[in-house]
């Protein structure tokens, strides 16, 4: 299992636009093959800094999303809304 844990900043008048984004997304990543969970997650201290916490059955079903026509998608509307690059890390359970 990959765990992948990708921490995003928005602009301050960008972060309703991408939490639209993400519920209108959220159902048909979690349904994606490969996927096993998928949570969002607000920093307790930082404003407009959200993380996605997500489950892959293993790395190659992380690959076939980032390359899908639906992470594309997604991806498209939320970059322009970041104040600062993202920052993606994946992880196996020891």
């Amino acid at each position: 299992m990959i765990i992948r844990i990708v921490r995003m900043t928005f602009e301050e008048n960008k972060e309703e636009d991408f939490l639209t984004i993400f519920n209108e997304s959220k159902d048909k990543i979690r349904n994606f093959d490969g996927c096993t969970h998928l949570e969002l997650l607000k920093d307790a201290h930082a404003a407009c800094v959200y993380t996605t916490y997500s489950h892959w059955q293993n790395e190659q079903k992380l690959d076939e999303y980032r390359k899908s026509k639906l992470f594309k998608a997604v991806w498209a509307k939320t970059k322009p809304l970041f104040s600062a690059k993202p920052i993606a890390h994946s992880y196996v359970r020891q």
